[in-house]
């Protein structure tokens, strides 16, 4: 019995159910409206040393004139590792 390696083998996609989503219950996140964008959007922000977290996260809500933002986890370089 000879095996076909993965890479080498036709595989053809098979689309079983073709949906549309309900306007009443969202959108692609690419058709979102910018105010929304923000509302529920992330901000993926490399900080430098110096500024604390909470510095931080008032300045994103000063800046972008947030009532309310927060962050995930500590932003804070880990002890004994040297930034690049």
């Amino acid at each position: 019995m000879q095996i076909t390696a993965p890479w080498v083998e036709n595989r053809q996609l098979v689309d079983k159910v073709s949906e549309t989503t309900n306007p009443n219950y969202g959108c692609r996140p690419e058709d979102r409206p910018i105010r929304l964008r923000i509302k529920y959007g992330l901000i993926n922000l490399d900080k430098p040393p110096g500024p604390s977290s909470h510095e931080v996260v008032a300045w994103i809500k000063r800046i972008m004139k947030l009532s309310h933002a927060g962050h995930g986890g500590t932003l804070e370089t880990p002890v004994g590792v040297i930034p690049k």
